[in-house]
């Protein structure tokens, strides 16, 4: 049984105040948990040390993936191959951060790998800014928290000119490089993620732009621009999943860009590869029977409960349990049937006394930074709520 410990909720005017505007669901219930999950500093380390040995994984498989040409296994879309081969193969194309899906953790229960939200991960705020503010609002140990995402970003930021470790060296080799941060319009949530990374981004030194993704211009040739100004660094909070599929020009256009190294963009297309639920098959061909991994398959598990879920999806679209003998237990409707599947072995979420799930979040951001939680049902939807944590 997971331990909570209750806390008095951040009022709205608060939590606006941080510009963390998506605070109440459509069903006006508050989308931030009134509790915090309480671990101990050795289960804070198995989170840390659990998603740095996954990512070094994911590298491993990333490379097995190009070297093998297995793009279509994955299904990744054509038009983006030759962009993930160019990121791939180049070093200036940085992981900037992403987030591990993870179930366990807690109670002696064992870590294991649900997936990896490599490209967009959300609850990024979330986890950088209110769980913090929870801590400081109810007078409890600022720093009482496996949280230290926002530095993590700050150093990763530098390393995109330094390309290691030590950023000592950043203001000597910076170069005014211009760095424009991009979402769509209407979504105060991606917008308002994206305006912490720009101001995170400013801190540690760039020149920094915010405009609409309607606003920028594209060119092969030349690159990015946004009112006649160049840009040599993008970002950019737009599935690469999505570019794909719906924006076809979009992707050729940043092919070439990429290819006629005129614009550096983040997170780097490579990550589909990470996003990409298919990867977990991959992962389990590498690695079987490994202990921070789930059995996965692009065929339904023999004689064992399992998880179907499509290799691009959100927010738990079109997810289903599966019993044994393959009979739906859960299902979950969603826009994402279209796309090839995945089945991997069912792990119980640790519960509370209510029977809800809490389902783990780690960032990774050069190495693993900070945690959080979800809070939900069976299958986690866009209905879950962010919970906090604190160390003890």
């Amino acid at each position: 049984m997971i331990t909570l410990q209750k806390t008095t909720p951040l009022t709205t005017e608060y939590l606006e105040s941080l510009g963390f505007v998506w605070h109440t669901d459509s069903d006006e219930s508050a989308y931030i948990a009134d509790e915090l999950v309480v671990i101990s500093e050795a289960e804070a380390k198995a989170y840390y040390e659990a998603a740095n040995t996954l990512y070094d994984m994911f590298i491993e498989a990333g490379e097995h993936i190009v070297e093998n040409n297995l793009f279509h296994e994955i299904g990744i879309p054509f038009n983006l191959v030759d962009i993930i081969r160019e990121s791939w193969e180049n070093d200036v194309h940085w992981h900037l951060y992403s987030r591990f899906d993870l179930a366990g953790g807690i109670d002696g229960k064992p870590i294991k790998l649900l997936e990896f939200n490599a490209d967009t991960p959300t609850a990024l705020f979330e986890t950088t800014v209110v769980q913090w503010a929870i801590l400081k609002q109810n007078g409890m140990e600022e720093t009482a928290q496996f949280n230290a995402l926002y530095e993590a970003l700050l150093d990763n930021f530098k390393r995109l000119v330094t390309l290691d470790e030590d950023v000592s060296d950043f203001e000597q080799r910076y170069e005014g490089w211009k760095f424009l941060f991009t979402s769509i319009r209407g979504d105060a949530e991606e917008e308002n993620t994206v305006r912490l990374l720009q101001h995170i981004a400013t801190e540690a030194g760039y020149d920094t732009q915010f405009a609409y993704i309607d606003e920028i211009e594209f060119s092969a040739e030349e690159g990015i621009f946004y009112n006649d100004e160049n840009y040599a660094l993008w970002f950019k909070l737009i599935p690469w999943e999505d570019i794909a599929l719906e924006e076809s020009d979009l992707a050729m256009l940043l092919t070439n860009i990429i290819k006629n190294q005129k614009a550096i963009i983040f997170n780097p297309a490579y990550t589909l590869l990470f996003q990409s639920k298919g990867i977990l098959k991959i992962l389990w061909d590498l690695y079987p029977n490994h202990p921070l991994l789930l059995e996965s398959s692009f065929e339904p598990l023999h004689g064992q409960k399992q998880v179907e879920k499509p290799i691009f999806g959100r927010e738990g679209g079109n997810i289903s349990i599966l019993d044994e003998n393959g009979q739906k237990l859960e299902a979950a409707e969603g826009e994402y049937a279209n796309h090839k599947m995945l089945y991997q072995a069912y792990m119980e979420l640790p519960t509370d006394k209510e029977g809800s799930s809490y389902q783990a979040g780690v960032f990774y951001a050069y190495e693993a930074c900070g945690l959080g939680f979800r809070k939900g049902g069976k299958i986690l939807d866009n209905m879950s709520k962010f919970v906090g944590h604190i160390v003890k």
